[in-house]
């Protein structure tokens, strides 16, 4: 398979409307008036609803949302429409085509799951009124609104995929299926090595359940710190399981194929979480700089509206993040290797794959993808100059063990999410080290996520606290 044989778009020609060359400039003005008042109303519809306290209820939270997904839905159309009007210039690069399909069945997505949310709810507060508060409590209103994000975008990306794919060409050899090497084990291994990844991914999730379990029942907890912990350990056990069951059953089976669109789609979620994870560590790190360079004003800074917006923009930026590298892999054909050195799809690997040139694919994973990493250790890293900045200012016994038992568990997942992240892909290993390679990304994907459980319960009193009491819960409703 050659680039030279491959006939591939690059762009497509949007028709638009069937509207004459005298009626443009009235069609544009009216549907600008149209795309405004959309944008501007939605947009002071959140604005009220974030201003007024007595706004401050589940149906107007949902409807806040709801505001955003129809104004970011009429973006992704409205404005290119208004632009291709205006200047007669009709194509659209396919890239750019592709992206739009995605955001246009995101949103829809995401439209149509909130209406059915916020028809669950007016079911609750008409049906069930003395039960309201208790049924629709805040952290059931913001996992609704998050499991609505988390849905419509599988659901975009599955339609994205399964279009690019059948957007090749006839004359084009694609890619039904890729192997996975997977780890160098040995035969007379595999036993002991599938007991012990099982036993780790296990730990993985029920450590990262526990934690979302004790904040969610123990009000104590129900803090900015808590709240933005308790969506590291949802997006930690949601990364571990991208890849960690694929690498069990082949490991227990044997069977190390996977489908062209699988692996793409654990490529595009394997990026999508390990970015929600640097921004949530980035978010809690301004979180301990307001705890402690400004604790008078905590309460007023770190507000519910504050911590909701923050963890829905760490989702909101990822997702295209992950897309635009998934969007950009999927235009390459690939050679007739199709074994991956690796127990998952990376993006690395599969590029390495590709008989055309990658050259685009590697400025962008330097740009966009060394920027965003650059952004997020800088403010992990400015926050907590700050943190330092603020402690010697009055240095003291008391307030150095305060901040260390304040920020000692961030700073312990820190280290070793930015460690692991730098010795798989910035360091790179020899030529002939492949079990190093394994071993780099072993500790990535699968040792990092199951340690974070450990070091908050373990190094955190309020989290041993409610631990000892859901323990003592639970041995009260055994006897």
């Amino acid at each position: 398979m050659r680039w030279e044989n491959q006939s591939s778009v690059s762009e497509f020609l949007l028709l638009g409307l069937p509207i004459r060359p005298e009626q443009q400039g009235v069609f544009f003005a009216l549907f600008l008036g149209m795309y405004l008042i959309t944008v501007l109303g939605n947009l002071l519809i959140i604005l009220l609803i974030r201003l007024d306290s007595r706004l401050h209820t589940p149906m107007y939270f949902f409807l806040s949302h709801l505001a955003l997904t129809d104004a970011s839905f009429s973006s992704v159309i409205v404005p290119r429409m208004l632009m291709d009007i205006h200047t007669n210039h009709k194509s659209i690069p396919y890239v750019g085509c592709i992206s739009q399909i995605y955001f246009y069945i995101l949103f829809a997505s995401v439209d149509t799951f909130l209406l059915s949310v916020m028809a669950y709810d007016r079911y609750v507060a008409i049906c069930h009124p003395l039960h309201y508060t208790t049924f629709m409590r805040e952290e059931l209103c913001v996992l609704l609104v998050a499991g609505c994000w988390f849905f419509s975008c599988a659901h975009a990306l599955l339609h994205t995929l399964l279009l690019t794919h059948l957007m090749r060409t006839k004359n084009q050899s694609s890619v039904s299926e890729f192997l996975l090497l997977g780890l160098p084990i040995r035969p007379e291994q595999q036993g002991v090595f599938f007991a012990l990844f099982l036993g780790m991914y296990l730990t993985t999730v029920l450590g990262n359940l526990l934690i979302i379990l004790l904040i969610r029942l123990d009000s104590r907890l129900h803090t900015p710190m808590y709240f933005f912990l308790s969506h590291l350990a949802f997006t930690d056990a949601s990364f571990s399981s991208v890849t960690v069951p694929k690498m069990l059953i082949d490991i227990h089976t044997n069977h190390k194929s996977i489908p062209y669109v699988g692996c793409i789609s654990q490529m595009y979620f394997y990026v999508l979480f390990a970015y929600v994870d640097g921004l949530l560590l980035s978010v809690m790190a301004y979180d301990r700089y307001v705890a402690i360079c400004h604790p008078l004003h905590y309460t007023t800074i770190m507000r519910e509206e504050l911590c909701v917006l923050l963890v829905t923009g760490c989702w909101i930026i990822s997702c295209p993040h992950a897309l635009l590298h998934t969007l950009l892999l999927v235009q390459l054909p690939f050679c007739a290797d199709y074994s991956i050195p690796n127990f998952f799809c990376a993006l690395t690997a599969l590029l390495k794959l590709s008989c055309s040139d990658t050259s685009l694919n590697g400025l962008v994973i330097f740009i966009e993808g060394g920027l965003s990493v650059l952004l997020s250790v800088s403010a992990v890293l400015g926050s907590y100059i700050r943190i330092g900045a603020t402690i010697l200012k009055v240095p003291s016994t008391k307030g150095i063990c305060k901040a260390l038992s304040t920020c000692g568990s961030h700073l312990s997942v820190v280290f070793l999410y930015y460690g692991t992240l730098a010795m798989v892909y910035f360091f790179p290993s020899s030529n002939n080290s492949k079990i190093e390679d394994a071993i780099a990304s072993v500790m990535y994907t699968v040792v990092t996520p199951m340690l974070n459980p450990f070091i908050y319960s373990l190094r955190n009193r309020d989290m041993k606290s409610a631990l000892t009491i859901l323990y003592r819960r639970g041995i009260t409703f055994v006897k």
